[in-house]
């Protein structure tokens, strides 16, 4: 289809103009994709493909939180829609994931100075919280059933230091304001799309709800910092895992995320990003009321390589690393690199089990050594 448009262009040259809006008719109903193949394709769809308004439709097609006004003048004073897009489209790949290596990880994070643990004050100082925002999306089956926009980060502020020193988290639900464009109640029903279940019973048997839910949920969580004019998708799109019925029968967790650099910043030198999103049965088929669920949590935290969560202020140094790592449209290379980060992580669980192992067998050992010391002293 590109490549006869383009043969087109260069057959109507004498109608310039009239072609030209044509091309425009029929570029600005493409997707983001399609529009950066065509404007490849020649240099008159090179030219038209430099229009913002093309690039602001395709981001308000796959972003409707974009097409708020205030967000559309933030994404205008960082360099406009088209590198708004190409900053938040790819995915992030981080291919530095190190190899698991115990000595890399024993003794974390005593052997490092309060100095290194922290990294460099100056750098630390440059970023304000006040400039991150988070524009989320959450779409089922196609349909935008969420967008919301948090301007900062909550509670970063005051609190004698509280923030920089506990886990960061991030809870979308209970921090979005009330008058984000969007009810606070965020629900999905069987007009949505999905499959009605007539109790919880039969839905711990064939796990048909959750099966549907898994697969046509989708969310997209873009960090964006004013200062620095940078954005960045952290979320994987598709989810990554999730719980049924956790941690009661009637709640889905999903979770969502990537893995971010954290070189300089913390000795595991990557972490993960975790978002995660929980919905509760509300409704149940029956007496005219249609199945329901209910999105109880939204939140975001960032989790070392031992699991242990960052916390605030190294998690705001990895969020402004995170703005300008690299990124790719291929899936399957995003999803080897998180495959790549679970498999050094599970390494690193085992081998420790292993040393605490053998440390209770040593202590068992030195006990019973010392009971039969002590009875032959005794005796």
């Amino acid at each position: 289809m590109i490549t006869g448009l383009a043969m087109s262009v260069a057959q109507v040259d004498s109608m310039a103009p009239l072609s030209s809006d044509i091309f425009y008719d029929i570029l600005r109903r493409l997707d983001g994709l399609t529009l950066a193949s065509a404007a490849c394709a020649c240099a008159a769809f090179c030219s038209i493909s430099r229009e913002e308004r093309l690039w602001e439709n395709v981001c308000s097609s796959m972003w409707p939180s974009t097409n708020r006004e205030d967000v559309k003048s933030l994404i205008s004073s960082i360099g406009g829609f088209r590198k708004f897009y190409a900053d938040c489209f790819p995915l992030i790949v981080n291919k530095e994931v190190p190899e698991f290596q115990w000595n890399d990880y024993h003794g974390y994070p005593e052997e490092w100075s309060e100095a290194e643990y922290y990294g460099d004050m100056d750098d630390f100082e440059s970023i304000s919280p006040s400039d991150f925002v988070s524009i989320v999306d959450i779409r089922y089956k196609d349909k935008t059933i969420c967008s919301k926009v948090l301007w900062g980060i909550p509670n970063a502020n005051g609190f004698n230091g509280w923030f920089d020193n506990c886990p960061f988290r991030i809870d979308l639900l209970t921090y979005s304001p009330s008058d984000d464009h969007q009810e606070d109640e965020v629900t999905l029903s069987v007009s949505d799309g999905l499959p009605p279940i007539s109790s919880m019973q039969r839905e711990r048997k064939d796990g048909k709800l959750w099966c549907e839910l898994r697969d046509g949920i989708r969310l997209s969580w873009i960090v964006l910092n004013r200062k620095i004019k940078q954005a960045a998708n952290l979320s994987s799109w598709s989810p990554l895992g999730g719980q049924r019925h956790w941690p009661t029968d009637k709640d889905f967790l999903i979770r969502f995320g990537s893995v971010i650099p954290a070189k300089d910043i913390l000795p595991c030198r990557v972490v993960e990003c975790i978002l995660v999103m929980k919905f509760r049965v509300i409704h149940t088929e029956g007496d005219g009321v249609q199945t329901t669920l209910k999105l109880t949590e939204l939140s975001m935290q960032l989790e070392d390589m031992e699991g242990a969560h960052v916390n605030g202020r190294n998690s705001l140094l990895i969020l402004k690393e995170a703005l300008s790592c690299h990124r790719s449209k291929n899936y399957g290379e995003f999803l080897e690199s998180c495959n790549l980060y679970s498999k050094v992580q599970n390494e690193l669980k085992e081998e420790k089990m292993r040393i605490e192992s053998r440390l209770d067998k040593f202590c068992i050992l030195s006990g019973i050594v010392a009971f039969i010391a002590f009875c032959y002293y005794i005796l």
